[in-house]
């Protein structure tokens, strides 16, 4: 079982995919934990890192396909609320 902790802006650290048959624990900044699976938690990355990508004009890899300037390709960080267990 992995655990993990929301910060107080409301992200978990999650730099790559977890096993999709792992069992992850997160406990919220409410005092409240839920339990997702891996797949669960590596679908809620792409969503983030899909948005990252569009928020900053990358293509589907993370390049850059305009002026060439230093551009970070991933994320770090990932949002999550209680009720995303679920969904």
């Amino acid at each position: 079982m992995i655990n993990l902790q929301q910060d107080s802006e409301g992200f978990i650290r999650m730099r790559r995919h977890f096993p999709a048959s792992a069992a992850v624990t997160i406990t919220f900044t409410d005092g409240s934990r839920a339990e997702f699976s891996g797949r669960r938690l590596n679908g809620i990355y792409d969503d983030a890192l899909a948005a990252y990508r569009a928020r900053n004009h990358l293509d589907a890899k993370g390049f850059s396909r305009g002026p060439q300037k230093k551009v970070q390709a991933g994320i770090e960080f990932v949002p999550v609320t209680p009720g995303m267990a679920q969904e």
